[in-house]
């Protein structure tokens, strides 16, 4: 199982998704748990795009097998109702390793908690990046015609 926001899909993600469904062996099937709008704002950032939106793109993506979106109140539900083998982090998300293997193990969940690291950053490599280069840039009258 692999979580994230996944706005703005860049190549950070398509290395977080491939490398956690390769965490599982030859035929793994990943399924991966997008956050909802209102877990976005709490956490991150307003999301750009929406969470429909999100897990549509995130359904279309090569590594996935299955995608859901998250709960809204219980971030541990929807590890209850899928009971994963292994629950990747991506290499951006905050989270403490040890809180999640501490709650999984009080809800009598067996999986293993693994980050994924080993990205190399690029100029455009997350959401906010993306976002800021954006706004950085001048758009001409000419532009935005076509846009």
């Amino acid at each position: 199982m692999a979580t994230g926001t996944f706005d703005i899909i860049h190549p950070g993600h398509g290395y977080y998704l491939r490398e956690s469904k390769n965490l599982g062996g030859k035929d793994a099937k990943l399924v991966v748990v997008v956050a909802r709008d209102v877990t976005v704002r709490k956490r991150k950032r307003v999301p750009i795009v929406n969470e429909v939106q999100r897990l549509e793109v995130v359904k279309m993506l090569k590594p996935v097998d299955e995608a859901y979106l998250g709960h809204t109140t219980d971030m541990f539900e929807i590890v209850e109702e899928i009971n994963p083998d292994i629950i990747t982090i991506g290499p951006d998300q905050n989270f403490d390793l040890d809180t999640i293997r501490e709650e999984l193990s009080k809800r009598n969940l067996k999986a293993k908690v693994v980050k994924i690291t080993g990205y190399k950053e690029s100029p455009l490599d997350s959401s906010c990046k993306i976002i800021r280069k954006i706004k950085e840039t001048e758009f001409h009258e000419d532009a935005l015609k076509h846009c």
